[in-house]
């Protein structure tokens, strides 16, 4: 509930809306789909991050990139994806809907 929260805050100061290679996406899910279920279920305290918002995903990944969220595993994850390629996997995520 917090993450999700933390979501909605950090997508709420973009302007722009993030646009991204959705095939290039799901191509680089698998490091995600690792930990954050393809179900968008939450589990074991790790959220969801199916069909979040692509804004919201964008900021939300610069946000550990830069350093500002205390999730160690998640900052080493972003920092390693470019610009292009968080956009990219927040075009997939974004397209996805949570299984009923």
């Amino acid at each position: 509930m917090v993450a999700l929260a933390g979501l909605a805050l950090a997508g709420s100061t973009l302007g722009a809306h993030a646009v991204g290679d959705r095939a290039l996406g799901e191509h680089l899910a698998s490091e995600c789909t690792a930990c954050h279920q393809l179900s968008g279920r939450v589990t074991g305290g790790i959220p969801a991050i199916v069909g979040v918002p692509p804004d919201q995903f964008v900021a939300l990944m610069g946000s550990y990139k830069d350093q500002q969220r205390e999730n160690p595993v998640m900052r080493a994850i972003a920092g390693r994806f470019t610009q292009d390629e968080i956009e990219a996997l927040a075009a997939y995520f974004g397209s996805l809907r949570p299984s009923p």
